[in-house]
């Protein structure tokens, strides 16, 4: 058996990994994704009752949700119907003669929704936070990061491969000859490798201060110089901007190697198979599975959902924060709510009380850390409304699945493009309240933690209030300290992009994280290495939230720093495929749940003391090698 002092993670949850099955349609099984089964599992039976006219809610927005559901779910129409709804598409893209010809057509595709290779959204601005202006991506990749392009990644060869297999089963579906579909998905492989020579890494896309690159209008459309961007933005925004916000200066530069008419064979290629792709949802239940096969490769996953789980998530897409609110107001306490909203409110003074006390700070950025701290707005649960545009999304009588699912993505993008210029909506939430997660939003300055995760073990009124602090109360200091990380510290109060560290200890912050960088760099996590710089901020998050929650859980009488330690192992427990670990070390800033165990614990001194950490443990880590940061 696993000694605590040797590899705390594995002594707390070993017994439960050797038994743990992972569900055939899932990547993982542990700490979150167990309650997200639990729900699932209970959206599931709810839902059904309603299909079957069983309990339904008198609310309007789930009325329409049930009548969407039911299209989902009618798998014998959308088997008869097949492919039919998305050949006319392939139509009117094969129909297009040139460049010119499609590039005249882009604002209507993405007024419809339709594939458009139009890279651009409506984000806050990163200098005024209360404002949405125009933002230019790049076009996205087929394999998971710029890392897998380099010619000795083997990987990269397996998923090509395994691409190309799908591709060459799905698109005959749609009327291509075997010879015709090779050609294209040699012109989209030859398209996507050369989107990834001038494409952001995932390191350099969680830099979030370095990705502000605002451009003059006049200046930024040159560099597309066949693409009428003028016209197109028109048509979207109703007026030419002075501005736009640039964070993929690279794919810009290079923009005629995918918007002219010497690149229009690849991308013609490269639209027609994504139109072949974008909907094989919404068709037959075989075409859904063939469809998801690329996506279950990279996650390693034997089986594709079940029917009911796939006809239920293809419904709840456009109805999640309503399905969200009624998961609350059905699971979710008014005493549980009102407990995490003080605990919430005892870490950020817990929180003001270390800012006040941190040596290495000046009292001036002190200031105005604490100044940033005051500002931070928690949302428990679930949304004080819905948005209003939820309400447009009625299922019209004779509709079919199809149909129905164009018009609620035409309302979204509709809804995207009318925030130019507007002020942020600060009250809609980014997450429907049934998913086991939790957000620090830096450019509102919130924190964000939906009512599904404020559960066993992450919370409970029957558990001590040392392991709750251990569980929800370091998830809760996790994400204000987000707003002192390696990107939040680049924004003020407002959510603005604004310096307001003193050159000296912006160099003394910087040094620390680098320590946090180091401790994570290279760890092995299934064959794959850690990168410590893309998860250097979820890192700096996890430290000051454990470092906050700790001390606030020493203010209770009855404090257990054993549950406090044990809690937080047993949160983050995990067993995985080890394809959707490796897929993880390349994409994800968050460490590997292992990792965020023990390299964490090590940092602290009640650690050692609390278990007897001896310098020939495991667990050991030298005095002067510990990091605190918050």
């Amino acid at each position: 058996m696993t000694r605590l002092q040797d590899d705390f993670y594995d002594a707390i949850n070993g017994e439960w990994a050797k038994t743990a099955e992972i569900p055939a349609d899932k990547p993982s099984t542990g700490g979150f994704n167990d309650l997200a089964v639990g729900i699932e599992n209970w959206l599931l039976s709810t839902t059904n009752e309603w299909q079957n006219g069983e309990n339904i809610p008198e609310d309007d927005i789930l009325q329409q949700f049930i009548a969407y559901h039911r299209l989902t779910a009618d798998t014998q129409t959308r088997d008869k119907i097949g492919v039919a709804p998305v050949l006319p598409l392939l139509a009117q893209y094969k129909g297009y003669q040139s460049f010119a010809d499609f590039a005249s057509h882009i604002a209507e595709l993405e007024q419809k929704g339709l594939p458009d290779a139009l890279p651009f959204g409506i984000e806050p601005d990163f200098k005024n936070a209360k404002l949405n202006v125009l933002w230019a991506g790049s076009l996205p990749l087929l394999l998971p990061d710029t890392t897998y392009y380099t010619p000795d990644n083997d990987q990269a060869k397996v998923l090509l491969a395994k691409f190309r297999e799908q591709q060459m089963t799905l698109l005959p579906q749609f009327g291509f000859s075997s010879d015709e579909a090779e050609t294209m998905i040699d012109n989209y492989i030859a398209l996507d490798a050369k989107i990834a020579s001038v494409s952001l890494s995932r390191e350099e896309q969680n830099e979030y201060a370095k990705l502000y690159h605002p451009y003059q209008w006049e200046n930024f459309v040159e560099q597309a110089s066949e693409l009428p961007l003028n016209d197109i933005i028109k048509s979207l925004i109703g007026q030419i901007p002075d501005e736009i916000i640039v964070p993929a200066e690279r794919f810009w530069a290079s923009a005629n190697q995918f918007y002219s008419e010497d690149a229009w064979p690849l991308l013609k290629d490269y639209l027609l198979i994504n139109v072949a792709n974008e909907y094989t949802d919404l068709l037959s239940d075989d075409l859904r599975v063939l469809g998801g096969a690329y996506s279950r490769a990279l996650q390693g996953l034997p089986e594709a959902k079940s029917t009911e789980k796939a006809a239920f998530y293809l419904a709840e897409a456009p109805f999640s924060q309503a399905i969200g609110m009624y998961y609350a107001h059905e699971k979710f306490s008014p005493e549980a709510k009102a407990d995490v909203e003080s605990k919430a409110a005892t870490m950020i003074d817990v929180y003001k009380n270390r800012l006040q006390n941190v040596t290495w700070l000046t009292q001036a950025t002190r200031d105005k850390a604490i100044i940033k701290l005051n500002a931070i707005v928690p949302h428990i649960g679930y949304p004080d409304k819905l948005p209003d545009r939820l309400a447009q999304k009625t299922v019209d009588e004779g509709a079919t699945l199809f149909e129905s699912a164009a018009k609620f993505r035409q309302i979204e993008i509709a809804h995207a493009w009318q925030q130019w210029h507007q002020p942020v909506d600060e009250n809609e939430w980014q997450m429907p309240a049934h998913l086991v997660n939790a957000y620090y939003d830096p450019q509102q300055n919130q924190i964000f933690f939906p009512a599904a995760i404020l559960q066993a073990p992450f919370y409970s009124l029957n558990q001590s209030s040392s392991a709750n602090y251990g569980g929800i109360g370091a998830v809760i200091a996790h994400e204000i300290s987000h707003a002192f990380d390696t990107n939040g510290a680049s924004f003020d109060e407002f959510g603005s992009l604004n310096n307001w560290w003193t050159d000296a200890d912006y160099a003394a912050f910087k040094e620390r994280t680098q320590q946090v960088v180091d401790q994570f760099d290279g760890l092995d996590s299934y064959g794959a290495k850690v990168n410590g710089k893309l998860t250097v901020s979820e890192n700096v998050a996890d430290l000051g939230g454990l470092a906050a929650a700790l001390a606030a859980a020493k203010r209770d009488e009855d404090f257990s720093s054993e549950a406090f330690f044990t809690n937080w192992a047993a949160i983050w427990r995990m067993k995985a495929r080890p394809e959707y670990m490796q897929l993880l070390a390349a994409m994800d800033p968050h460490g590997p749940a292992k990792a965020r165990v023990n390299v964490q614990l090590k940092n602290f001194d009640d650690f050692f003391t609390t278990f007897d950490v001896k310098e020939t443990d495991g667990m050991w880590l030298a005095p002067d090698k510990r990091v605190q940061i918050w």
